[in-house]
């Protein structure tokens, strides 16, 4: 899992946001799987992506909607 800075995530548009959505959630369900063998840290980074991810969207969205 790659680490983006939240100037990469601004630039990407809508479908990528998606797609990476998608992914982190997978991978959030993976390391799940994983950490339950053994124990794992990258649950913990995947929740902390989908986070970053899910509140630059709710930001781009009202500030979209404050600019109305």
């Amino acid at each position: 899992m790659v680490r983006r800075k939240v100037s990469e995530i601004r630039k990407m548009n809508e479908e990528e946001k998606n797609k990476m959505l998608k992914e982190l959630r997978f991978e959030l369900i993976k390391s799940r799987t994983e950490s339950s063998k053994g124990g794992s840290s990258k649950t913990r980074e995947a929740k902390r992506a989908i986070a970053r991810l899910l509140t630059l969207n709710k930001s781009n969205k009202e500030r979209l909607r404050n600019n109305k």
